[in-house]
C-alpha cells in the first residue's frame, strides 16, 4: 500500500480527526514554546548577569524533574477518572498562560518559577494527551498517528524560533537600540547582535514583547483542544484500571531508560559546531531548524515502517542508527561529513518517536494506558539529566570524541537489552480504540 493511501486511511473516521487536532495542539503549542524558550539564557542574563548559569541550571533541572514525576501520576488519575480530555485541556492552559507570563518577570526567581509551572502543565497534560491518541487510532494505524504528532510537534519547533527572530527584528529595525548613528545602523542591518549579551544586545522589552506575542498560538493549541472529543469505550472496571502493567512493558521502559542515557542534549550538537567547525551564530540557528526539519521528514515513514514491520526491529534500528551517527560525530573531522551525520540523525528520530509510543500503547490495554504512558514518560525525563550531565563530564574531562562514543556504546547496549524484552500480548497489540 503506498504510503499516502496509508495516510488517508489513518485519518477516516472519528479517530483521524482526533488525532488531526491533537498535531495541532501540539503544532500551536511548540510555536508558542519555542519562540520563548530559545532566548530565556539572554532574558535570564540581563535580569541576573552575574548568576545566569546557575539560574538555568536551576530552571532546567527542578522543572523536568517536576514533570517527570507528575506524568507518572497523571497518568494513573486518567486512568481511575476514565477520561483523557480533561486533565489534557487542564495541562495545555496552564501551560498557554504561564509561558507569556514571563513578560511580566521582574526578576530571575519569577522566570524560573513560571518555567516550573510551565512543566507542570506539561506533566498533568502528556499521558492522558498520548492516551487519547491510543484510543482515538486503530491498531493497525498507531505508529503513524504517533508519528504524525510529533512531525507537527518538530514544525512548531521549527517555526517558533523563526516568528521570534522575525519580531526581535523587526522590533529592531522600528525602534533600534541606542540613540547614535552607528547604534541604529547596528540595531537595524546586524541581526547578530540579537542574541549577544554585551553592549547594544536587544533591549530586555523586545523579549517581553515576543514572550506576550507568544499568547497566540498558546491559545489557537487550546481552541483546538477543545473540538477532539473523548473517544467511546465501555467504562473499564476497577480491576481494569488498577491491575498490573505486564512486565514485558516493564523491561521495555527499563530498556528506554539504558537508550536515554545515552541521548544527550541536542544542544551538544550545536556546540560540536560551534566549537569544532567554528560555525557563526547564524549558522548555529540554522543547523538547529534543519535538525527539526530532518526529524519531520522522517516521522512518518518511520511510524507507518513500525506498523508494517512491527515496533521492535524498528526501534532497535533507530537505536542503531543513533549509535552510528554519534560514532560519525565522534570522527566527523570535514563539516560535510558532519551535516551528513545531522541529516541522518533526524533517521533515528523518525524510527523511534513514534514507534515507542505506540509500543506502550501495544503493551497495555485501553483502562490502564494513562498509568503506562506515565511511566514510559517519566524513564525518559529521570533518565535525560543524568545523560547530559554524564556526556558534559565526559567532553570536558576527556574530549568530544569520547563522549560520543561513549554515548554511541551505550545506545548499542540498549539495542541488545531489548532485543531479550517480550513482545507484547496479541491480545493488546490488536485491541481496537
Amino acid at each position: 500500500m503506498r504510503f499516502h493511501t496509508r495516510l488517508l486511511d489513518a485519518f477516516r473516521g472519528a479517530g483521524g480527526r482526533n488525532v488531526f487536532l491533537l498535531g495541532l495542539v501540539s503544532f500551536f503549542t511548540d510555536v508558542s514554546s519555542e519562540m520563548i524558550y530559545p532566548l530565556l539564557p539572554v532574558f535570564l542574563a540581563a535580569l541576573a548577569p552575574a548568576q545566569t548559569a546557575l539560574f538555568i541550571g536551576l530552571m532546567d533541572g527542578l522543572a523536568e524533574s517536576t514533570s517527570a514525576l507528575l506524568k507518572i501520576i497523571a497518568g494513573s488519575l486518567s486512568d481511575r477518572m476514565q477520561n483523557r480530555r480533561l486533565p489534557a485541556i487542564i495541562g495545555y492552559a496552564i501551560s498557554t498562560f504561564s509561558r507569556p507570563a514571563m513578560a511580566l518577570a521582574g526578576g530571575p526567581l519569577a522566570v524560573v518559577t513560571l518555567r516550573f509551572a510551565d512543566r507542570i502543565g506539561k506533566g498533568i497534560r502528556t499521558p492522558g494527551r498520548d492516551a487519547l491518541i491510543r484510543e482515538s487510532a486503530p491498531p493497525e494505524y498507531r505508529g503513524l498517528a504517533f508519528s504524525f504528532h510529533r512531525a507537527m510537534d518538530h514544525a512548531g519547533a521549527v517555526l517558533g524560533p523563526i516568528l521570534a527572530l522575525l519580531i526581535l527584528m523587526l522590533l529592531t529595525v522600528l525602534s533600534p537600540h541606542g540613540n547614535s548613528a552607528n547604534d541604529q545602523e547596528a540595531g537595524s542591518l546586524n541581526s547578530a547582535l540579537l542574541f549577544s549579551t554585551g553592549e547594544g544586545a536587544v533591549p530586555v522589552e523586545h523579549l517581553r514583547t515576543v514572550f506576550l506575542i507568544a499568547l497566540l498560538p498558546g491559545l489557537f493549541a487550546l481552541l483546538a483542544l477543545f473540538f477532539v472529543r473523548e473517544p467511546r469505550h465501555e467504562k473499564a472496571s476497577r480491576h481494569d484500571r488498577n491491575g498490573s502493567l505486564p512486565r514485558s512493558f516493564y523491561g521495555f521502559a527499563f530498556s528506554v531508560f539504558i537508550f536515554t542515557l545515552s541521548n544527550s542534549s541536542d544542544l551538544f550538537l550545536v556546540y560540536l559546531a560551534a566549537t569544532r567547525f567554528q560555525a557563526s551564530s547564524a549558522a548555529l540557528l540554522l543547523l538547529w531548524v534543519g535538525l527539526h526539519i530532518t526529524k519531520i521528514v522522517f516521522s512518518l515513514p518511520g511510524g507507518s515502517l513500525s506498523d508494517r514491520l512491527g515496533r521492535r526491529p524498528v526501534i532497535i534500528a533507530g537505536w542503531l542508527v543513533y549509535a552510528a551517527v554519534y560514532a560519525g560525530f565522534a570522527f566527523a573531522t570535514e563539516f560535510r561529513f558532519y551535516l551528513l551525520f545531522l541529516f541522518l540523525y533526524g533517521a533515528y528520530y523518525g524510527l523511534t518517536e513514534g514507534a515507542e509510543k505506540a509500543a506502550v500503547a501495544d503493551y497495555v490495554s485501553a483502562a490502564r494506558s494513562g498509568r503506562a504512558f506515565g511511566i514510559y514518560h517519566a524513564a525518559v525525563g529521570f533518565a535525560a539529566l543524568p545523560a547530559s550531565l554524564l556526556f558534559g563530564w565526559i567532553w570536558t574531562a576527556f574530549n568530544a570524541e569520547t563522549a560520543f562514543l561513549t554515548g554511541a556504546l551505550i545506545a548499542v547496549g540498549a539495542a541488545v537489552l531489548l532485543v531479550f524484552v517480550p513482545r507484547p500480548e496479541v491480545a493488546h497489540s490488536h485491541e481496537g480504540p
